[in-house]
């Protein structure tokens, strides 16, 4: 289903789509302070970017979408209580990806490992893993029309969200659109902050 807003429209990607999802969310992340940190070689990131996000669309619970002209992507997960998702992952850098990923597989893990216990579990919610908006487009109105498209079925459904935000600007986003820090930023070694954040349901 396709949505029209005032900003852009936005629409469930399907699997024809999964490369599109791809290409918008490594161009958008190149120069992320999380993700430059997590792969700090430029002539490698993108590749390793798309080696990261690809096991998130393929995620059982997952569901993609598309903004604007492609421009926009995001990727929500659905979670029940006692779910998080780390469990599944959490030994993908050692087994499997550590030929792909090297050092940065270390940083990943070490990350899935501090995050994990910071991400609520009590109840079914949604988990916002990664939105971004291409460069040149990024303050446009993408993010929060893919915000605004998901978050109000989720208030229909009763329905929580969960993220943790890579920059401030980011953080700033998200605030505006309900949520609130969960505890203190997560940093691991030389990484940037991550801000865990949470949004009860709107009524």
């Amino acid at each position: 289903m396709t949505v029209d807003t005032p900003y852009a429209s936005v629409w469930r990607a399907d699997d024809a789509d999964q490369q599109a999802v791809l290409g918008v969310l490594t161009e958008a992340f190149m120069n992320d302070p999380l993700v430059c940190w997590l792969f700090p070689e430029m002539g490698q990131r993108g590749r390793l970017q798309a080696h990261f996000y690809r096991p998130l669309l393929t995620h059982p619970a997952a569901e993609a979408y598309l903004a604007g002209r492609r421009e926009g992507a995001s990727v929500w997960l659905t979670l029940a209580a006692g779910q998080t998702p780390y469990a599944e992952h959490s030994d993908a850098p050692e087994a499997g990806q550590e030929t792909v990923l090297g050092e940065n597989g270390a940083r990943l893990l070490a990350l899935g490992r501090a995050l994990a216990p910071r991400h609520p579990d009590r109840e079914p919610h949604l988990y916002l893993p990664c939105m971004g908006v291409i460069s040149g487009r990024q303050g446009a109105g993408l993010g929060s029309a893919m915000l605004r498209h998901r978050l109000e079925r989720a208030d229909a459904d009763g329905l929580a969200a969960y993220l943790e935000a890579s920059s401030s600007r980011s953080r700033a986003l998200y605030q505006r659109h309900g949520f609130e820090d969960l505890g203190e930023p997560v940093r691991v070694a030389d990484s940037p902050l991550l801000w865990p954040m949470w949004r009860p349901p709107h009524h």
